[in-house]
Parts: C-alpha cells; structure tokens; sequence
C-alpha cells in the first residue's frame, strides 16, 4: 500500500534567492536543482507523499513535470526574513486537510543539499519508525575546531585549552539535508521536540549551497565519475602491473579511483593500501560480483590478456572497458588498449602501441639524462618487484669476483616482493637497498645495470645508462623494446645463461666507452618522454563520453 506509513515530504522552494539568483531552477549538472530533492524523495522505499511548496508558478510547474506534487505557497510566508518553520506548518496543515488524510512523519527536505542519498534519507525515516521517543532526527556533519566568539569588541576563545581537533569536545553543525518530526510536535512556530536525534552525513551528503563555490563543489561531485582497476600483482607476473596502475591513478584527480585484486595478489594489495588508495581483494569466483556491486563507470584493466566472455560481461552491463597488455582475444573487443611492451600482431580501432605509450613515473622525467663516464665505476642490479628466479643471485655469481678485484662498487636493488635475501649473504661487498622511493638516482649513478626485460628498460632508456637485460621468462622474450636497435644488449633467457657468458658481456661492455656512448645516445632518441600525458589524454577522453 502506498504511503502505508504516513509520510509527508514536503519540499520548500522559494523563488526569491538572493545570492544566487533563480537558484532552485538554476541547471546544476544540466538540471535543475529541485531535482535532486525529488529525486531523491521518489526513491524512497517508504512511498511518501512528496510536496514541493512555492510561491513561485514556474517552480511549481517544474515540481509537476519532475513528479512532486505542489502547494502554492502564500506570498507573506516567502519573505526573506520568514523561517522554515511556519511554512511547513501551513503547508503541512493545508495538504493533510485537501487529501483528506493523517500524516504521522512531516519531513522537510531542502533542495539545497542536492547531494543527499535516498539512503540516508530512509535510515533517517527508520530510526524514527522504530523508537517512538524520538520526536525529531536532524541531518548533521561533525563540525569540531577551535573556536572564537566576539563579545564587546573583543575575541574570545570557545575553550578553555588549546587541543588537536580529535580531543575536543565534538560539535555537530545542522545541514539543509534533513529535518524529520512527528506530528504531535509540528506547530507554526517549531518542528523540535524534546527528545532530539542527530543522523550524520558524509561531507559530500552535508553540502549545502549557499554560494556559488557550493555550487561548483555539486557540480564537481556530480560530475565524479568511478574508476575501478583491476589489477595483479604477485611473484610469478611480479608488481609492475601495480607500478603501472599506480601511475595511472595518481593522475586522475577528479574521479573516485577504485583497486580491485585477486586472493592471489596480496603483494599487489600491500603495494596500493601502502599508497592509501581504496582497494579490495576478492577471490577469483567473486571478482565479477563485486564490480557489479561497486559500478564503476570504466574498468582499467592490468591483467595481462584477457578473454572474450570477460570483456562481453563488462561491456554486457554497460561499463567502458580500458585494457593493458592485453594479447589476448577480449582485446578485439575493449573500448581501449594500450601496449608500450608487445609489439601489435592486428591492428585494431583504438589500439595504442609501441614505446610512446608508456606511462614513465615523475622521478623518471625529471631526471636528467645520463652523461657517460668513461670509466666504470658503479654497476646496479635489479630485477623488478619481485625476481622470482632470483637473477639477482646469478649475476653475482658471474661478476661479484670480477668488480671487488677492479673496484667496482655494486648496488643490488631489490623490490617490495623479494624474498631471496638469504642467498645475498655470500656477498659482503655489495650495497643492499631494499623497496626504495628513488630508483632513478641509483640507475643515474650506476655507469652498468644488469635488469630484466619489464617496465624497468623503460625507465632506464629515459636516463640513458647501458644495460644488459636477462629476461625472466618466456613472455618476457616477447618485449620488443628491450634490444639492441634501442640500446639494449639482450642476453635472453636468464635461467639459460652460463655465468661465464655474462661475465664476458659485462666486461666486453666495460671496457668499450665508444659502445656505451652509442647505448645512452640510441636510448636517448625513443620518443617515450610524452607517453604517459597520451595515454592520461585518452582515458580521460572515454571518462568524459
């Protein structure tokens, strides 16, 4: 039964607003603002009357067409310096006698908080419902600062002791959103019982405009957009999925940025809390399920290919899809892709390859190119997040004898995910630095690096160091840019090396200045510099369709 609870929402709605002029009719993200109020009433599971009072024919019209019902209000109670309270009574009083009807909760709900939850607004309504000695529930945001008051020209401090925010006394400020009460209270003159209830709001709920920088705050929230990344991130594929998506992430600044891992991506999971961001790890059967639950408007996809029934249930339920890296047969399908590391086998609408897609981290562009020495002095090793085959170990075996005898320092650079420390112990020459913030200065400093075939030969052709690349597996072979035409000698496979062959290229490398000049020049001359600005321009662009 409709209305089954007796409930009357009345809307007021005057049109005489002075600091910002036609306000309630004024579009806020192309609609009028009165919109959002009635929207936000015809939502509500309890079915209530919902009224808009105004003196105003055109906002009255406006109400109708939008779905509320209308009470014209008298002139006299639309004067600037008339309270709410007399204008709900009359509108209340009038309504409940024309519907010939009782209503037991008057709720007035201002246009001016366009951004309240239909949510919100029936856990309000329930609490009343379900404790008779309420007799008013009124929205509210915590509003706890250091005070001052003026008195007789002087300013005079609302405490008696200077605190942090979070030890003083909390303070509750009312917002426009909401203001519930019973019949046996409403008069002309209050809609306040003796028995209050305060219902908190999340900033964003407890807007309430007033000016024109109110405004553009709803307009932004509005416009606000999710964006879920799907991302891996564990030993075997290692973390540069997660570097990657991180990024990406740290560029979107106007939407709400959403992680979503596997139960196997804890490393992955650690990485992106460690960098406050919201992230939730879900077991594989579940991770569709709970993308339906958080809607994104895009999902990003870093989770190396992907297949046809996968794409297909995310555009199924109308989601823009944006893939990494992605080989596989869902790529034919996606609204975007991006792959700065394999090279293209189809070309497809919307498919962006090559080194000029790649999205380099800010520490990288600002560090200058690397000058050339001409002795070297200083080797780096590192094999990503993780290092899974410990190369690590094996490029030591095959230099550590030969750079303590030459006086070669050597910096071993480990990832978050390295687990393989225990074998380092043979090795007391070397100069361990384990997860650090600044890479870029040590493959600055580092005259030789030995790394795999990943998203570090990238930021090391930024700088221009010479590198010798053992890949870590089999997908890794498949990365075009780590080769020679672009300044990288590429040993292959690292488990298949021999420790006497690595030596050889080490020092072949070495004792070549000339070849290490044309290295840093070749890798100097990729066009990667820009690839991340493209790649935020064309995300942005699917975010905004």
């Amino acid at each position: 039964m409709k209305n089954k609870h007796q409930i009357l929402i009345i809307i007021p709605a005057r049109g005489g607003s002075k600091g910002i002029p036609r306000k309630n009719l004024r579009a806020l993200n192309n609609k009028p603002l009165i919109y959002y109020a009635i929207q936000t009433a015809l939502h509500s599971t309890y079915q209530p009357d919902i009224f808009v009072s105004s003196e105003d024919d055109e906002i009255l019209q406006m109400a109708k067409k939008l779905g509320a019902e209308t009470h014209k209000r008298p002139k006299k109670l639309a004067e600037d310096a008339t309270t709410l309270d007399p204008v709900i009574f009359h509108a209340y009083a009038e309504i409940q006698k024309n519907k010939s009807t009782t209503y037991k909760l008057i709720v007035t709900l201002q246009p001016t908080s366009p951004l309240l939850e239909t949510e919100s607004l029936d856990q309000a309504i329930e609490v009343l419902l379900k404790n008779e000695e309420i007799d008013t529930i009124i929205s509210c945001i915590e509003d706890t600062h250091l005070t001052w008051k003026k008195e007789n020209g002087k300013y005079i401090p609302n405490y008696k002791k200077r605190l942090n925010r979070q030890e003083l006394t909390p303070n509750y400020k009312e917002t426009g959103g909401f203001l519930i009460t019973r019949d046996r209270i409403i008069t002309p003159s209050t809609r306040i019982g003796q028995h209050v209830q305060l219902m908190e709001l999340s900033a964003r709920e407890a807007i309430d405009i007033d000016t024109y920088e109110d405004w553009s705050l709803c307009e932004f929230y509005l416009k606000r957009k999710r964006i879920l990344f799907v991302v891996k991130g564990y030993p075997e594929v290692g973390l540069g999925h997660i570097y990657n998506a991180l990024i990406l992430a740290n560029q979107i600044l106007n939407h709400r940025v959403i992680f979503l891992l596997d139960e196997r991506s804890t490393l992955g999971y650690e990485k992106i809390k460690e960098a406050n961001y919201e992230v939730y790890i879900e077991k594989r059967d579940d991770l569709f399920r709970k993308m339906v639950e958080l809607n994104p408007d895009v999902v990003i996809n870093d989770i190396l290919d992907t297949t046809k029934e996968y794409i297909e249930q995310l555009i199924n339920h109308r989601f823009k899809v944006i893939n990494f890296e992605d080989l596989g047969p869902g790529a034919a399908l996606a609204h975007v892709v991006f792959n700065a590391i394999y090279p293209e086998k189809q070309a497809y609408p919307n498919h962006y390859y090559g080194p000029s897609y790649f999205c380099a981290r800010d520490e990288f562009l600002l560090t200058p190119p690397k000058k050339i020495n001409p002795e070297v002095k200083h080797v780096m090793i590192t094999f990503g997040g993780t290092d899974p085959n410990n190369l690590t170990l094996k490029t030591l075996n095959s230099i550590y004898s030969y750079c303590v005898q030459e006086g070669i320092e050597m910096h071993v650079v480990t990832g978050f995910g390295y687990v393989h420390f225990n074998s380092l112990e043979g090795f007391p020459k070397i100069q361990l630095h384990k997860n650090i913030s600044n890479i870029s200065d040590y493959i600055s400093k580092a005259d030789i690096i030995f790394t795999s075939a990943g998203r570090t030969t990238y930021e090391i052709a930024l700088i221009g160091t010479p590198a010798i690349v053992l890949a870590q597996n089999e997908r890794e072979l498949t990365h075009f840019f780590a080769d020679e035409k672009n300044g990288f000698i590429n040993l292959g496979l690292g488990k298949d090396q021999a420790e006497n062959l690595i030596l050889e290229k080490f020092v072949q490398l070495k004792d070549d200045f000339q070849k290490r000049i044309e290295i840093n020049q070749k890798m100097l001359k990729n066009n990667i510099r820009e690839g991340r600005q493209k790649v935020i321009q064309v995300i942005n662009q699917v975010i905004e369709q």
